[in-house]
Order: structure tokens, then C-alpha cells, then sequence
């Protein structure tokens, strides 16, 4: 049997509360939403944008949390409803927990960001490092100011190794997330156009990402993309942080981690690297070249932790795209089977780019077709319509054949592709969905991307609502 995530005493101590009723010998999970809270959970009602969690401080405790953690305003409201830590502040407490656990691992912890790309390498670190020893990271894309320290409280105290993302979407947000971390390791995966709204350059988002190496623990290892225009300058940040070494990666023929030759399939890859002078050779289980760039700067991190490299390689050919980031799912269509990508969590030039090259690499079946169903590039400032009006070259480059696009400022590819290339266009995601729906045929691969904000996840899941998964019997 495991041990407990915490025990009562010691994260009311951790977080410096007040307890209030019984509090509980052992806590066995950490939990902010009650729609995924389990019985013996530590519920924080922290305060988002839209909803105060003490408003829920009740139907958790129903629910059978072990502990809620609320601030001093509303303890007289719960003074006899069940076990309390009483804070100043619910997210601070968190924070001060978060930092308590880390200071208390025994583990190799990684950090990982980036303008593209932070997901996907988190979860191949994971993937790896959990074939060498107990590893922990976040079940999904946790990685903002309540994200990172919720991140940390549900570690537990005896793994091997630890995996956090840390992201950004305005200055200063990077420097005291990684400062809770306090990784062994810090990856940037590459600096890109995103985010532009805040930042005035492309500069100004390295200086933040690099901000991730200030967080190292001191003799840490920064990992820096060495095919970007901003290497030298992110070598220059590592070298003025705590860092005692810095590994770089990419195509370049400096790099310490450095590609060699690669075989881009459709669902595959097949790669030749070599790693700070050894040569390994490995299959890679989800495709593209952005995929293979960031495997480079996994086994360069697995290098950096001690850990076995040999066995990381292997452990990649099962990798596997995650939901919104490239999934592929086979569905039975008007006639015949169809592929759906999933790129809807995200986007941006860089990823859009990939994804529709990607898409580009995919055979067709029968009369099938390349689609393409895009939605806005979000918090791009005053670039965004070039940058919209820019996706015209890789999509006719690489034989997308009908394009649907959403919202104001796809409007501008839109209008910007070949007339043949033109499906539908619509002002809003839900106004596209049916059109979509309605136009995929057999033998089609469908790819939809586009920024959270622009909603293309409902048109993922309508499609796969009306159109069955293929089984291993059909």
C-alpha cells in the first residue's frame, strides 16, 4: 500500500494554517475542482477569474475531502462543517506547500518551456523517465501560477524523478514558478512569434523563457535550442544564471546534441542523432520534425539527470501525440474510413506550420482529400494578420487540398488561398462545424488547429460524435 501524499499535521504546517475541526491523519490527493475531487483529497478553494472556489468548500466536503484550505474570511461559515486549514491566501498556501514538498524531494527535476512544444516534451519526459524509476508530472497542461504549485503539492515525496511545465503569457510570469521548481534541469524548447500581444520582440520572449535558468538549482543544466536566432542569446542568459552547464541541441552542426539524418513517415519517425559524442539511433512514435527537435532536447535532459540514455531511446518509439496536440484517430465516414488530427489545443505560426506539414506528409485514399480547418492564431499583437495571410505558403507547399477556415483574422488566409483551395468560411467555430461535418468524405485526413480561444475542440468533438471510431474488427 502507498503511503499518504501528506498527512494532515504536516500540510497544515506547510502552509502555515490554522486548523479548524479534525484534521485528518492522511491526505491522499490534492484537488481544486470537485468534479474530479476523490474521497480523502486536500481541497484548495482558491479564486479564479470566474468562480470562487469557497463556493464550493461544501459540496467537496460532501464529497468526503480530507481537508479544506480556506482563507480567514470564510472560516466562521465552515466552523462546523468539517476539517479546515485557515489561510491568509488559498493560492498562497498552495504555493507555500508546493515549495514544501519540493524542498523535501529527493528526485531529478526537470522544467520545462518554451514558445512551442512544452506539452509534448513533457509527456516524452515522462514517458521516459518512468521506465527508469517512479516520475511524476502533471496530468495536463498545468502550468501557470496555479498550475505549477498544484503541480508540486500532489508530488510525491519518494519519486525518482519530477516533470513541470512552466508557460507564460505576459512578462515576469516565468521567474516565480521556476523558483518554486528549482529544477536540475531547464529546457527551452524554441522561442517563436507567440504571445506577441505582450512583448514588444521576439527578444523580449527569450529574455522571459530564459527566465526559466534563473530557477535552476545552482550547477544545473540549461538545455537551449541551437537552431533558433536566439541561441546565442539564450546561451548568454543560462551562462549569467545558476547554471554549471549548458547542453544545446538541434540541426546545427555545433549542437551537443545533434541530428544527424531523420525518416519523417506519416505516423513515424525514424531517427540517427548524436548525443555529446555517442551515436543512438531510435524510433519515434509520433510524427513530424518538431516532434524529432524535441526528442533531442529529452535525451539531452535524460543525459543531464544520470539517467540511462540507451533505455530513454527505446522508451520513444511508443511515444504518442497527446489530445489536442496531434492525435490521430481513424473514424468510419460517408462510405469509407477517414483520419482526424487533432491539433485543436493550440496555435500559433510555428505549431500551425508543423501541424500542416504534417498533414502534408499523409496519403489520401481513393478521391480523399488534404483538409485543412483552421481557426485564429490568438495573442499575436499587430503581426497577426501577416502572420494569418503567411500560412499560404505551406499549405499550397504541401498539397492541402480545401482549406475551412473560422474567424476575423483567418479571414485573411482565407481570402489570401487559391480559389480551388477554398471550403468554407465562417465567422465563429460553431457557424464552420456543421459545413465541416458535411463536406468529409472517404479517404480524407482532416486536420483542425487553431488557439484555445478560437474553439476548434467543438468541431473535434462533433465530428467524432457523428462519425464513429474504427475498431481492430472493421
Amino acid at each position: 500500500m502507498s503511503a499518504p501524499l501528506w498527512s494532515g499535521e504536516q500540510l497544515v504546517a506547510a502552509m502555515g494554517a490554522r486548523g479548524q475541526g479534525a484534521i485528518p491523519e492522511a491526505i491522499t490527493g490534492v484537488s481544486i475542482d470537485t468534479r474530479t475531487l476523490e474521497a480523502g483529497d486536500a481541497f484548495f478553494a482558491i479564486r479564479g477569474e470566474a468562480r470562487d472556489g469557497h463556493d464550493f468548500v461544501a459540496a467537496a466536503l460532501d464529497k468526503g475531502a480530507g481537508l479544506a484550505v480556506i482563507d480567514k474570511a470564510h472560516a466562521n461559515a465552515f466552523a462546523d462543517r468539517g476539517p479546515c486549514a485557515v489561510v491568509d491566501d488559498v493560492l498562497k498556501a498552495m504555493e507555500r506547500a508546493g515549495m514544501a514538498r519540493r524542498a523535501a524531494l529527493q528526485a531529478g527535476i526537470v522544467a520545462v518551456t518554451g514558445s512551442v512544444g512544452k506539452t509534448g516534451t513533457k509527456e516524452a519526459l515522462r514517458l521516459t523517465l518512468s521506465r527508469q524509476g517512479k516520475t511524476h508530472a502533471p496530468v495536463a497542461s498545468y502550468n501557470n501560477h496555479w498550475g505549477v504549485p498544484l503541480t508540486l503539492c500532489r508530488t510525491p515525496r519518494d519519486v525518482r524523478y519530477g516533470v513541470y511545465e512552466i508557460g507564460m503569457s505576459n512578462p515576469g510570469e516565468i521567474l516565480p514558478l521556476a523558483r518554486m521548481v528549482q529544477p536540475d534541469v531547464a529546457i527551452v524548447t524554441t522561442v517563436q512569434p507567440v504571445h506577441l500581444a505582450a512583448f514588444e520582440s521576439i527578444e523580449g520572449i527569450a529574455h522571459e523563457k530564459a527566465a526559466i535558468f534563473s530557477g535552476l538549482k545552482p550547477g544545473g543544466t540549461a538545455i537551449v535550442n541551437a537552431d533558433i536566432a536566439q541561441a546565442g542569446l539564450l546561451r548568454e542568459l543560462a551562462q549569467a544564471s545558476p547554471a554549471g552547464r549548458i547542453i544545446s541541441f538541434g540541426e546545427h552542426p555545433e549542437a551537443d546534441v545533434r541530428l544527424l539524418s531523420c525518416s519523417l513517415r506519416p505516423d513515424v519517425s525514424t531517427v540517427d542523432a548524436m548525443v555529446l559524442g555517442q551515436p543512438v539511433t531510435y524510433r519515434l512514435g509520433s510524427p513530424g520534425r518538431h516532434i524529432v527537435l524535441n526528442s533531442l532536447a529529452v535525451l539531452a535532459a535524460i543525459e543531464a539527470l544520470g539517467a540511462d540514455l540507451a533505455l530513454a531511446a527505446l522508451a520513444l518509439g511508443d511515444l504518442r501525440p497527446p489530445a489536442g496536440r496531434g492525435a490521430q484517430q481513424v473514424l468510419q465516414g460517408p462510405g469509407g474510413h477517414f483520419i482526424l488530427i487533432d491539433e485543436s489545443y493550440n496555435g500559433n505560426p510555428a505549431s500551425m506550420r508543423a501541424a500542416i506539414e504534417n498533414l502534408g506528409r499523409i496519403p489520401v485514399a481513393g478521391r480523399g482529400r488534404r483538409i485543412a480547418v483552421l481557426g485564429d492564431m490568438l495573442e499575436l499583437g499587430p503581426t497577426a494578420p501577416e502572420l494569418h495571410k503567411g500560412l499560404v505558403e505551406p499549405v499550397t507547399a504541401n498539397g492541402v487540398d480545401v482549406v475551412f477556415a473560422c474567424g476575423p483574422l483567418m479571414r485573411g488566409l482565407y481570402d489570401s488561398l487559391p480559389s480551388a483551395l477554398r471550403g468554407a468560411y465562417a465567422g465563429q467555430s460553431s457557424g464552420l462545424e456543421p459545413l465541416v461535418l458535411d463536406a468529409i468524405r472517404a479517404g480524407d485526413v482532416v486536420t483542425v488547429k487553431g488557439s484555445l480561444g478560437s474553439r476548434m475542440g467543438p468541431i473535434v468533438k462533433a465530428i467524432m460524435a457523428r462519425y464513429p471510431a474504427v475498431t481492430a474488427e472493421d
